[in-house]
């Protein structure tokens, strides 16, 4: 009788174990790695290839760090200049050549009021060290401690800006109603619930007995973007602006997200016209290298030296990759461009929620999109009006987000029920690019549908 030869173990692929091993050392806390078990390998623009050769389009961009996509040549270039040069790449807050040339480009760019009269600070690498700065600025400056911040906002991880964010409590920070045109606080939406939001912060900073700490600051995004991509009205803006300056409390324009052409201005304050008083930077200025800084009037610069440091904020890798950056997206008018298909991309998402009850409201400027997902079916809140909004449907959203990537494409959720699916694409998106990700998303969103569909009428899993 013959021997059966046994069968040669075959050992899985190569990127299955990365995964298995990151999931056994890595932290309970990692978040993106959850939702898109990819292993990146390489990458160009829009592109990143993983290492089982899958590709995608990337709608994500390193939670808008990436206004120029992966691996730009003019960000390769700009980083290889500085390491052929032999120049120090860690210089604490000296002065060099690199980070001159960075600082007038930055300034360059602003609005031309604040870059006449500003002072710049170099924060550690991350967003919400920025924010921070900006917090000890401001109560330095002004000798008062309260802050004033909004519902939805987000503004980082440490302790300041996650109490700002609401997610820890601070009785410094007076929380205010932020304008939502779709689940609008005060149930009208529309200029009518500005101007209600408008009137109650108003009403709380003059009523004595408010109960709200004296404000240093207000901090507010032009859009908000891990809320659920909510753009703050202009005249609301406006309004926001001249409330704080009538009280002398400054304005803090949060703009790690929006800034550097994303919304279809290179700062989304200059949608409004409004000119802040402080300005937080960090993702796309580094040019997808970790870099944060705060811009602010010269008349608030009246901290002690020392008041504020890291020992990182001299990345000159950063610096060299985010002058070349700003630079090229000043003098392509990729601002522009990210207006004109940005609005192109929303008219197409709008005419789909035609065809989809699920698709609650589609919103965004510029190439800063969401699409919040709802449960049509289901009944409204207790005591809801007849004219309430479905609720949201984070589990449609996880539906579609994992149907996305099985074609090819990278989204993330957002919004405080994870039922918004948000568009970041590089500002280097091309019009066949933009055409290729609404179709995916159309595609993956039928697909959700079906799948979600089944599985809540089929009865539970045997």
């Amino acid at each position: 009788m013959a021997v059966t030869e046994p069968a040669p173990v075959v050992p899985p692929p190569a990127h299955e174990g990365i995964l298995r091993r990151q999931a056994l050392r890595e932290s309970a806390a990692r978040t993106y790695a959850r939702s898109l078990p990819i292993v990146p390998v390489r990458a160009r623009g829009m592109t990143i290839e993983g290492a089982d050769g899958r590709r995608y389009l990337d709608c994500l961009s390193g939670a808008g760090t990436l206004a120029l996509g992966h691996n730009h040549p003019v960000v390769l270039e700009a980083v290889k200049k500085v390491i052929d040069s032999g120049a120090p790449l860690h210089v604490l807050d000296l002065a060099t050549p690199v980070k001159d040339a960075f600082v007038t480009e930055l300034f360059a760019t602003l609005p031309r009021e604040l870059a006449d009269d500003a002072r710049i600070q170099f924060c550690g690498p991350a967003g919400t060290d920025a924010v921070e700065a900006a917090f000890t600025l401001v109560r330095a400056a002004t000798g008062r401690s309260g802050l004033l911040a909004f519902t939805g906002a987000y503004h980082g991880m440490t302790t300041g800006a996650l109490a700002a964010s609401g997610g820890a409590p601070d009785t410094t920070v007076t929380r205010l109603p932020f304008p939502h045109d779709y689940r609008c606080p005060f149930g009208v939406g529309g200029e009518r619930g500005a101007d209600i939001a408008a009137r109650w912060t108003e009403y709380l900073l003059d009523d004595p007995k408010s109960g709200v700490p004296a404000p240093a600051a207000m901090i507010v995004e032009p859009v908000q973007g891990e809320g659920g991509v909510n753009p703050a009205p202009d005249g609301w803006l406006r309004r926001m602006r001249e409330i704080t300056r009538d009280r002398s409390v400054a304005l803090i324009a949060d703009e790690v997200q929006t800034g550097v052409g994303r919304t279809g201005t290179f700062w989304a304050v200059e949608h409004s016209g409004v000119v802040p008083d402080v300005m937080v930077l960090s993702k796309a200025i580094g040019g997808s290298l970790p870099l944060a800084v705060i811009v602010y009037r010269s008349g608030l610069d009246l901290w002690e030296p020392g008041a504020h440091a890291g020992t990182f904020r001299g990345n000159q890798l950063a610096m060299a990759a985010g002058a070349a950056t700003l630079a090229y997206v000043r003098e392509n008018g990729l601002a522009e461009r990210a207006g004109t298909l940005g609005a192109r991309m929303l008219a197409r998402l709008q005419a789909l929620s035609a065809e989809h009850p699920s698709i609650g409201h589609v919103r965004g400027r510029g190439l800063m999109l969401g699409i919040e997902l709802v449960d049509p079916q289901a009944p409204p809140a207790c005591g809801a009006p007849e004219s309430a909004v479905p609720p949201p449907d984070p589990a449609l959203a996880a539906a579609v987000r994992q149907e996305c990537l099985r074609r090819g494409l990278i989204v993330e959720l957002g919004g405080r029920h994870s039922a918004v699916v948000r568009l970041l694409p590089p500002l280097t998106l091309t019009d066949e690019q933009a055409t290729a990700v609404v179709d995916r998303l159309a595609d993956a969103l039928r697909a959700a549908e079906h799948s979600t569909y089944r599985r809540t009428t089929a009865g539970p899993a045997r």
